[in-house]
């Protein structure tokens, strides 16, 4: 088989070129990926009569944890691992070409806000930044780095300096993001006194064990009335993927060109969701050229008709239910 050409996935125009390759990437990662060729057999795929999205076969992400999933033979390898809960096993996401992870994430930034070079960025993300191995962490570097700004930066626990200079760019109209994990904001949230015209707040989501869980919607109206703003901004990303999706409002999610997410049955894995219901999201990722491109999260959501998506939960349970395969 003609190895997959790996950038042709940024010059995506439709949802055609998008199927075409898709399906392109499934025959060409059944061939070179061991673990999703198993996990294909396991399931008696008929692989030549794959031909519509829905019909791709999409490997439980618990199989990040426990296997090395990689297409191809690789000479090197990024690691990237998920933070998760003490006791629990990471996800382990082997990265074989850094540049195309690079490419992927300037891109789907740049399409949705305009090049990072128009930004000073402020990152608040305290959990990641105390461990190694967050693919978080690396994307944000670079677009810090790739901001220019003088005053763009991480903030680990230092608040009150973080308010101050929020208060600096303020008064200088300077356009701002600031990006933190759930918990931090909530923190600098408390603390926060004013009303942000130039700043937008993007949240990744994630207690980290921190703060009691809470739904999208309450999380977004404590964080609007405390930073004055109409709306709060939301990244939809892990390590188990080298594609974020992005909401600009609302928590409705909308994907880059080379990333769709469809919704499955909650009670048959194998089975497509009615659109607008609730279920399980898949999602195809194809930056994910030499890992799996074809992963089912354990996430509840909603895709509709125009390929937006809401993120409602996760499933109770850490594995998804129906596919017990984790021996393969």
């Amino acid at each position: 088989m003609i190895p997959f050409e790996a950038n042709s996935i940024f010059h995506i125009k439709d949802q055609k070129e998008f199927r075409d390759k898709a399906l392109q990437l499934f025959h060409y990662q059944v061939e070179h990926n061991p673990v999703y060729r198993s996990f294909c057999q396991h399931l008696n795929t008929n692989i030549t009569a794959v031909h519509t999205l829905e019909a791709i076969p999409f490997l439980p992400i618990s199989f990040f944890k426990s296997k090395k999933v990689i297409s191809g033979s690789p000479v090197n390898t990024t690691l990237f691992t998920s933070s998760g809960t003490t006791g629990m096993t990471p996800s382990r996401h082997f990265v074989t070409d850094i540049e195309l992870y690079r490419k992927s994430y300037r891109k789907a930034f740049s399409l949705f806000y305009g090049p990072a070079s128009e930004y000073c960025i402020l990152a608040l993300l305290p959990s990641y930044l105390e461990r190694e191995g967050s693919s978080l962490i690396y994307m944000v570097r670079d677009l810090i780095g790739q901001s220019g700004h003088p005053d763009s930066g991480f903030y680990l626990n230092n608040l009150q300096q973080l308010k101050e200079k929020m208060a600096i760019l303020e008064q200088q109209k300077t356009k701002t993001l600031l990006l933190g994990v759930s918990f931090a904001l909530l923190d600098l949230a408390e603390c926060f006194e004013g009303k942000l015209a130039h700043t937008s707040i993007m949240e990744t989501g994630g207690m980290k064990g921190r703060r009691k869980e809470m739904i999208r919607h309450e999380l977004h109206t404590i964080l609007k009335q405390s930073f004055g703003v109409s709306t709060i901004h939301s990244e939809y990303g892990m390590t188990e993927l080298l594609s974020q999706a992005y909401s600009t409002g609302e928590g409705v999610f909308k994907c880059p060109p080379w990333m769709q997410v469809l919704c499955r049955d909650p009670e048959d894995p194998l089975s497509p969701q009615t659109i607008g219901r609730t279920g399980g999201l898949n999602i195809i990722d194809l930056a994910n050229v030499h890992s799996c491109a074809f992963i089912a999260t354990q996430d509840l959501g909603k895709v509709y008709e125009n390929g937006a998506f809401e993120v409602l939960g996760r499933f109770d349970h850490a594995e998804i239910r129906g596919c017990n395969l984790m021996a393969l």
